[in-house]
């Protein structure tokens, strides 16, 4: 998923991005995987090495706290890793040349180099789970198929997780990395698109779904993302909740300004507000638009999931009236 075209190349932040790809066959070496380097022999420890495989690099002092944090975690990681990358530690203290150099100018920072060259990084303490997710993409999952895939279900999960907690960077960085071991990875590329609707780049997350291949299209996840796009661009076109609201104060019973109020509130994510409205229209007059307030429900059930809450509590309040 890369080039200047890719929709999913403009960074959100946070992580550079990852160069290597899920499934490179590890290299078996007898040398240590973890080292201490220094400048004299950098080009031979990392330089050379890493036309043999990825050699991790890094950059910290002993003053710094969160390197302290992270370079545990490095050697656990690597250890794992059983020799598919390797990991060279310099104190930039006493070798600060090649730190420069690289234009390093906080720690603790890790740069991976692969056949010479540098070709990804990162700064910061991060947690394991991102350190582990770094080293795959390197050097591949340490398993065959089942194990990528389970990796792969690993980091959609997590990039969920933090999408629902509205870190919209570190989702997109994950959900990058998966769309980037599987470019057609149909969770992903709808994670993807959510993240830019977070963002507020809603044009962009509808390029991004824009002719895909039959397959990707008709997957549910993917027809959810863009049944929302369709409800964004729908709702910017009914007017001022604020002057609808003022309608409905003095008419509580105008069924069609509610359902608007109601398209409105679901895309400003006030679900629970969106389906109590839609529900009153139901309560009130289930004629009105041929039964159309539990049909606008429905479609929002479709693209807020079955296991959100706010689905879960309308679908309750819907069965109380439909069967009461």
């Amino acid at each position: 998923m890369s080039g200047p075209n890719n929709p999913y190349n403009a960074s959100f932040g946070g992580q550079m991005s990852a160069s290597a790809s899920y499934g490179a066959a590890p290299v078996a070496s007898g040398a240590a995987p973890i080292k201490d380097t220094t400048t004299a022999n950098f080009a031979k420890d990392v330089i050379e090495e890493s036309r043999n495989q990825p050699v991790l690099v890094d950059f910290w002092a002993p003053w710094c706290g969160p390197c302290k944090q992270l370079t545990p975690v490095l050697e656990k990681v690597v250890t794992e890793a059983q020799g598919r990358v390797k990991l060279v530690k310099m104190n930039i203290d006493d070798h600060p040349s090649i730190a420069g150099q690289l234009g390093i100018q906080s720690i603790p920072a890790v740069i991976a180099f692969v056949n010479g060259r540098p070709a990804d990084g990162f700064m910061g303490a991060v947690p394991e789970s991102q350190v582990r997710q770094f080293i795959d993409r390197l050097g591949g999952p340490a398993g065959g198929a089942e194990d990528q895939a389970a990796e792969i279900a690993a980091v959609l999960e997590e990039a969920t997780g933090l999408l629902a907690a509205e870190d919209i960077n570190g989702a997109a960085e994950l959900f990058g990395a998966v769309l980037q071991a599987d470019p057609e990875n149909a969770k992903a590329l709808a994670g993807m698109a959510e993240c830019m609707i977070a963002a507020g780049q809603s044009q962009r997350a509808r390029e991004a779904l824009t002719d895909l291949p039959e397959t990707l299209a008709n997957d549910a996840g993917i027809q959810a993302v863009v049944k929302k796009l369709d409800q964004i661009d729908e709702a910017r076109k009914l007017g001022d909740p604020v002057a609808i609201e003022q309608e409905l104060a003095a008419n509580p019973d105008n069924h069609e300004q509610r359902v608007k109020l109601a398209k409105i509130r679901n895309v400003e994510g006030k679900r629970d507000e969106a389906a109590d409205h839609l529900l009153m229209v139901m309560r009130k007059d289930r004629s009105f638009d041929d039964d159309g307030a539990r049909r606008q429900l429905l479609e929002f059930f479709e693209v807020w999931g079955p296991k959100d809450p706010a689905t879960i509590a309308a679908r309750r309040k819907l069965s109380s009236i439909l069967f009461s």
